[in-house]
Order: C-alpha cells, then sequence, then structure tokens
C-alpha cells in the first residue's frame, strides 16, 4: 500500500507538470516609430523600360529577380557559397539547433540499461567465518536516472527559451545574406565606377598630353610663352597623378570584391564599360505603412530573443518552488552469474524526492532580477532594432526623392562645361584669351564627370539599399515562384 501511495502522488505530480507556468505572458510591443515615413518631394518617374517593384512586397522578391545583370546574378550565387560570413551565421543555426535539443530532451525521462559484476576476496584473517572466501554479485537493470517532474515549468521554460534562440538564428542568418547580397552588389558596382574613372583619368592624361606636345611646338617656335608651357605641364602631371591614385583604388576595390565573395573573382564576372542600371526599381507609396518593417529578419531575430528572455523569466521563478526528482531502476540480481536471470531474482528501487529551497544567500533572487533585467535588455534592443530599420527606410527614401533631379542637373552641367572648354580652345588659339581659361575649363569638365560618375553610382547603390532596408535578398526566388 505505502509503494501505491508514491506512486499515485508521483502521477499527480506529473499530471499537475502542464498546468503551472510561471513565465509573464509575452504581448508584442507596440512599435516605437511612426505609422508611415515623412512625406516628401516626388521622385522622378522610372525611365522607360525600368522594372519597377512595389515596396510591399521587396521582403518576399528573391534576388535573382531584383537583380537585372547577369554577371552580378552569377557572382552572387558564388559568394552565397563561398563567403565564410554567411557559412558562420549557418553553423550558429546548427549550434542553436544542438543546443534546443539537449535541453528539450530534459523534458523527458532518460532510461539506462545498466550491468555490474562485483568479486570480492576475503582473507582468513578478516572473515567472519574464520576462512577465506571469494564472493561475487551481478545485476543487470534499466534505470530512471533523476528525472525532474517539472511541476512549474522551470525546465520546459529553459527549452523555450533555447527554442526561440534556435529561431533567431535562423532569422540572423537571413539578415546576414542580405547584408551580403547588398554588400555584393554594392562592391561590384564600387569598382565599376572606379574602373570608369580609371577609364576617365586615362582619357584625360591622353588629351593633356596631346594639348602639351602642341604648346611646347609652339613654345620652340616662339609662339607660346614659358609660362604656358609650364601651365600646360601641371595639367598633364596632374593627370598622372589621378590615373595612378585610380588605378591603385581599382585594385582595392577588386580586393573588397574578392574578399566578399570568398575567392578571386572570375574576370567574366567582373563588371565592364560604364555604369549601367542592374536592379529594379523599388517604388514606396507615400501610404506605405512603416508595419513592412516587421518582415525585415533582423527585426524578428530581435523578437525571438525577447521572447525567449520571458521564458527566462519563467525559469529563474520557478527556482523559489520544490523541485521534484525520480530515480528508479528494475532489473535482476544475483551472487551467480548462471544464475542472474532465474526467478525470484528480481531487484527493483524507487526513490523520490523534493528539494525546497529555505536559504541561499539571494541567489535565486539575484537570477530572477539578472533575467528581468535581460528581458528589459531585449525589449530595448528590439524597439532601437525598428528604429533604425525606419531610419535606414526614411534616409533611403530621402535620397531617392532628390537622385533623379541631380544627375539631370550633372548631366547638363557636364554638357555645358564640355561646349565651354571647346570655345575657351577656340579663343586661346586664336589669341583672345589666356591659356588660364583653357586650365579653368579642363579642370571643370573633369570634376563635373566625375561627379557623374558619382551620382550614376549612388543612384544604382540607393536602388540595392531600399531593397535590402525593406528586408529584401534573403530568398531567391519571386514571390509566385
Amino acid at each position: 500500500m505505502r509503494h501505491l501511495a508514491l506512486a499515485a502522488i508521483a502521477l499527480a505530480a506529473v499530471l499537475a507538470a502542464g498546468c503551472a507556468n510561471l513565465a509573464p505572458g509575452y504581448t508584442r510591443p507596440e512599435a516605437p516609430v511612426p505609422a508611415a515615413w515623412p512625406a516628401l518631394p516626388a521622385a522622378s518617374p522610372a525611365a522607360p523600360g525600368t522594372a519597377v517593384v512595389p515596396g510591399a512586397a521587396a521582403a518576399e522578391l528573391g534576388w535573382r529577380d531584383f537583380f537585372i545583370d547577369d554577371r552580378l546574378r552569377r557572382l552572387i550565387e558564388l559568394t552565397l557559397v563561398q563567403n565564410r560570413d554567411l557559412r558562420v551565421a549557418a553553423l550558429n543555426i546548427e549550434r542553436a539547433r544542438a543546443q534546443y535539443r539537449i535541453q528539450a530532451a530534459a523534458e523527458l525521462p532518460a532510461v539506462n540499461a545498466t550491468g555490474s559484476a562485483t568479486r570480492q576476496h576475503q582473507p582468513a584473517s578478516v572473515s567472519s567465518t574464520g576462512q577465506a572466501r571469494t564472493t561475487g554479485q551481478y545485476s543487470a537493470q534499466l534505470a530512471l536516472a533523476s528525472y525532474e517532474i517539472d511541476v512549474f515549468g522551470r525546465v520546459r521554460n529553459l527549452s523555450e527559451a533555447a527554442l526561440q534562440s534556435f529561431f533567431a538564428s535562423e532569422s540572423t542568418r537571413r539578415s546576414t545574406q542580405i547584408s551580403l547580397v547588398a554588400d555584393t552588389a554594392a562592391a561590384w558596382l564600387t569598382l565599376a565606377a572606379d574602373q570608369q574613372r580609371l577609364a576617365l583619368a586615362q582619357q584625360t592624361l591622353k588629351a593633356r598630353e596631346d594639348s602639351y606636345g602642341l604648346t611646347r611646338r609652339a613654345y620652340e617656335l616662339g609662339g607660346q610663352s614659358g609660362l604656358t608651357l609650364i601651365q600646360a605641364q601641371t595639367t598633364v602631371d596632374t593627370a598622372r597623378v589621378d590615373v595612378a591614385a585610380y588605378t591603385a583604388q581599382v585594385q582595392q576595390s577588386r580586393n573588397a570584391l574578392n574578399l566578399l565573395a570568398g575567392a578571386p573573382v572570375p574576370a567574366e564576372l567582373l563588371p565592364g564599360g560604364p555604369i549601367a542600371p542592374v536592379a529594379a526599381l523599388i517604388e514606396v507609396p507615400p501610404d506605405l505603412p512603416s508595419t513592412v518593417l516587421q518582415q525585415r529578419p533582423d527585426v524578428i531575430a530581435a523578437e525571438h530573443q525577447l521572447q525567449g528572455s520571458h521564458a527566462s523569466i519563467g525559469a529563474a521563478r520557478a527556482a523559489f518552488f520544490p523541485r521534484i526528482t525520480l530515480t528508479a531502476a528494475a532489473g535482476v540480481a544475483s551472487n551467480g552469474l548462471s544464475a542472474l536471470f532465474d526467478g525470484g531474482n528480481g531487484a527493483w528501487s524507487f526513490v523520490p524526492s523534493i528539494t525546497l529551497p529555505i536559504f541561499n544567500a539571494g541567489s535565486n533572487e539575484a537570477n530572477l532580477r539578472v533575467a528581468e533585467v535581460q528581458r528589459d535588455i531585449q525589449l530595448a534592443t528590439y524597439e532601437k532594432t525598428l528604429q533604425t530599420a525606419f531610419r535606414e527606410v526614411a534616409d533611403a527614401l530621402a535620397q531617392r526623392s532628390t537622385l533623379g533631379e541631380r544627375l539631370a542637373a550633372q548631366q547638363s552641367l557636364a554638357d555645358a562645361t564640355g561646349r565651354t572648354l571647346e570655345l575657351s580652345q577656340a579663343r586661346f588659339r586664336s589669341g583672345a584669351d589666356s591659356y588660364l581659361e583653357v586650365l579653368d575649363a579642363q579642370r571643370s569638365l573633369y570634376a563635373a564627370q566625375q561627379t557623374l560618375i558619382t551620382l550614376r553610382l549612388a543612384e544604382q547603390t540607393n536602388r540595392l539599399t531600399l531593397y535590402r532596408v525593406l528586408g529584401g535578398g534573403w530568398n531567391d526566388r519571386a514571390p509566385n515562384g
């Protein structure tokens, strides 16, 4: 009867285990950002033939469909295979999955099969019978070792915290991929811009060397002064400096691209020629709600960490309450190995225990306070992640609203300075102006052309930025693919 009573108590505890949960209830915090982005001047309409993607669909648009340049698509595919940061993120997922499995296993009893054999020899001097003897004892059993009956949800909450950490690692991996896709495309475009700047510097150097040659011949014939010759020489030297600088910059940009790709990039995947559109244009309507930020993997990861911190509070609270554990074993035992499995050799043990915390110098209170502060930290982190995401989108939209106008104005400026250089050269040859006007026009044209390259790079990079900050780039399929 006594054993039946103990078993009944244990069964009642097991049935009650699923009822108590001391973790605070979780409700998604209100987003500490405006409902929509600030009103901005309307961006210039997209050029005819430009692929346009609605902003609300950016997060689900696969990167293969967002990028329109085949070389860049192939490079991104190569990068996703070889990049070490992404590899580390994937391994972090595997580690978190294994940690969750370890913690989840604690919710179920562990049963072990054990066997033991003991042989003992006693000399006559210590034997109770005065005769030397050798004895043996053998046993085989199945054992349940210290299984905790989770009455107050301690084990269950630890398992939930591990699960949320696993989910967060998956979202972090997606966030890493988004950044990697955008960074690879940006590095590819930067290399294209540097190559174009180098080509412009080389063309300028060639033109100035030709001009210097003509000026030198005129000087030798007495048609130009020594000052004009020196001024022409300065333009050549300035161009030589730029060619050397952009040569180094091109190599550095190629090194950066190689690092992202995880290996030297094949020549056929490198950019060639002037900067051209490589990606679709994200169209963000004025009424697009800021709730689309909830689709960003970094925001999702921060929320999973916040949910996990709630579960950790539940585990810390459970430490204030009794812990019930069961240890049991059933099997056979015998003094002789040959008779081990004979009838009548059954053996069992059943050892329930309860531990009630009485005094621990405040460690339980401190652990609970740690869990509560960690929850507050994760809440602030979640809110800051949302605020950062909102600002990133707002900044990208602010830049987008003026890029078209800036590009058009810069193109007009480059055209005008080109005509100015032609006129100043004609006036110099006719003797109406000095060579200083030609020098000034050359510098103005060169600066306008370099700025135009920079703005074209900024326009393409802005497309990548909008795609990234709206959560796009983690998937390689179209929404309906």
